[in-house]
């Protein structure tokens, strides 16, 4: 006796299913995706699933064929460069026209380590139907030893600043000698006024230099000039005791009177 399955087979919903083709960038992004190790590959994964594997085409593809409805984790494994991690959503959409099922791919960039729903932005289909994946950077398996540079040592900012102390005393003389005369002389004039000129004679070991010499702290600090801080004319010590002397009354008339009015 045969039976027949055909009907069998007919009255079975179809299983539906999506093809998802992830492309490599193209240089700049890039420099050369045909040198990549063989061992490039890319998984889709989600829980409670055996991840899909896609290998590296000739064309610079990864394609996953098959792919049933769910939310899935897209990774691109390589030795040498990093790829961002893609978000790819395969939902079943009913068309308008016939009102048949299909598959509908949407993907979207993630981030590690964050919320399953917290979307990047959403990734478009090229002219072809390819998604593009993003190059994060080439990853760095050994630290490279700092060497010596000249340039590391001019941009401490200790050195800039002994430099530009440098040039401009090194450069003030040759200003001085080309300013205009009676600048020159104005300006030689308030060095000798100001207060601090000896001290920094003193320091550098100039003859007749002494700091304490004509200067008032006080009155440097108070921002007053010497002649407005200097004291009232004291009164001679002898002139208040004549003075009283001439008011007071001698001594023997003074204590007879005393004695008379006891």
């Amino acid at each position: 006796m045969h039976i027949s399955l055909l009907p069998l087979l007919a009255s079975l919903h179809p299983i539906l299913a999506a093809t998802l083709t992830l492309r490599l960038p193209s240089p700049p992004s890039l420099p050369n995706p045909n040198a990549l190790p063989p061992s490039t590959h890319a998984t889709l994964s989600t829980l409670g699933q055996t991840p899909y594997t896609a290998t590296l085409t000739t064309a610079n593809t990864f394609v996953f064929r098959n792919v049933s409805s769910g939310s899935y984790l897209a990774d691109i494994h390589c030795q040498t460069f990093a790829f961002a991690p893609l978000r790819v959503d395969v939902v079943a959409e009913t068309t308008q026209g016939d009102g048949k099922e299909e598959e509908v791919v949407k993907v979207w960039e993630t981030f590690r380590g964050n919320d399953w729903d917290n979307k990047g932005e959403q990734v478009q289909k090229d002219g072809v139907g390819y998604y593009e994946v993003r190059v994060l950077g080439v990853k760095g398996y050994f630290m490279e030893r700092s060497t010596f540079s000249i340039l590391s040592i001019l941009k401490n900012p200790m050195i800039l600043l002994g430099l530009v102390s440098c040039v401009i005393f090194m450069g003030m003389p040759y200003l001085v000698d080309n300013m205009d005369p009676e600048m020159k002389a104005e300006w030689e004039e308030r060095q000798k006024s100001n207060p601090m000129n000896g001290i920094m004679g003193a320091a550098t070991g100039q003859p007749g230099a002494n700091p304490m010499q004509n200067f008032d702290m006080a009155s440097f600090l108070s921002g007053s000039s010497k002649k407005d801080s200097s004291p009232a004319p004291s009164t001679p010590a002898g002139s208040y005791a004549d003075v009283v002397k001439s008011d007071t009354p001698s001594g023997g008339g003074g204590g007879g009177k005393k004695k008379g009015k006891r």
